[in-house]
């Protein structure tokens, strides 16, 4: 199961009740972050799920609504206790970045690893995901994350029996170590059954259209896709800005054939992304649009069709 949290869904400006890009992402208690805009650490106390448990940040790219909330978000993990390392994922450049955003961040009780994407992007790992950082089009070096949670194949008790494996050393196969029965040494593959199909899901903002996005979307459960502007009279601001408008971010799931689409950073010229919902519906019908708050759950599939959603507004966030 993957559990998320849109924290903020805006872009550009806070708005008092729409924070800046963020989005807690949590796997079997550990958790992480992509992008940090300002007032993240007040979202993340509003969430409840802790600030010790989140191991590392992923950013998109350098604008202020992305990353300005690091320095506040290190100095609370650090009055949270944290004494483990962190790591921060970012574009080139991160270093002089980080460095220049945290000058009024006195020495941490926990080290911080910065770890840069190649131009082409990056595979890398945390908290049991398996990450892909792709490039996108916002006219500046920018990012989107394809992730992917995968699923051991099911434990099969006859393999084991066939093999003479004592059920007292079931557990560790199960667990992934292998076991000596005999002369012989079986390994877990040996007790397994047929695969089984995990969760994939994208998420990508701050971005026009391109063939990375919907190469990275291809038959995943979910995608969250930026909804800068909901009106067509927009198209001007969004090809200046490089943004999306509802319409063309659900013509990307469509073409990608994905389970659900969420749209999040809104511009601050909209007020109710909601009522700009039947442009994108009319082409994706499986399209929400976030909100500061919203919880998102996948949980794994029971065969080949897709990871089923849920979404709930949770109890610090309702009005």
């Amino acid at each position: 199961m993957v559990e998320m949290c849109t924290l903020g869904t805006g872009g550009t400006l806070p708005l008092p009740n729409r924070g800046l890009s963020s989005l807690y992402i949590r796997v079997n208690g550990q958790a992480m972050l992509i992008d940090c805009g300002e007032g993240t650490q007040v979202g993340v106390r509003r969430l409840g799920w802790g600030f010790r448990c989140v191991d590392g940040i992923a950013l998109t790219h350098f604008h202020g609504d992305h990353c300005t909330g690091l320095a506040g978000m290190l100095l609370s993990m650090e009055k949270a206790g944290r004494d483990t390392p962190f790591v921060i994922y970012g574009p080139l450049g991160l270093r002089k970045v980080v460095e220049g955003l945290c000058v009024i961040v006195p020495r941490l009780s926990f080290p911080v690893m910065l770890e840069e994407y190649d131009r082409e992007g990056l595979d890398f790992e945390m908290i049991g995901l398996k990450i892909h950082a792709f490039p996108v089009d916002h006219g500046i070096p920018c990012y989107g994350f394809r992730m992917e949670l995968e699923r051991a194949p099911v434990f099969d008790p006859e393999k084991a029996k066939a093999l003479g494996v004592p059920v007292t050393e079931w557990k560790k196969l199960q667990a992934g170590d292998s076991v000596r029965v005999g002369l012989h040494r079986i390994r877990p593959e040996q007790v397994r059954g047929p695969a089984r199909k995990g969760i994939q899901f994208v998420y990508c903002t701050d971005t026009r259209p391109c063939e990375n996005i919907r190469k990275a979307g291809q038959d995943t459960d979910l995608m969250v896709l930026e909804g800068m502007y909901g009106e067509e009279e927009k198209m001007p601001q969004a090809l200046k800005n490089h943004h999306m408008l509802f319409r063309e971010a659900a013509e990307l799931a469509k073409e990608a054939c994905t389970g659900n689409l969420v749209l999040t950073h809104f511009s601050t010229s909209l007020d109710d992304p909601e009522s700009a919902l039947p442009a994108a519906q009319a082409v994706f019908p499986n399209t929400l649009a976030a909100r500061d708050g919203m919880k998102i759950t996948l949980n794994y599939p029971t065969g080949r069709e897709k990871a089923p959603m849920k979404t709930e507004i949770l109890p610090g966030w309702m009005v």
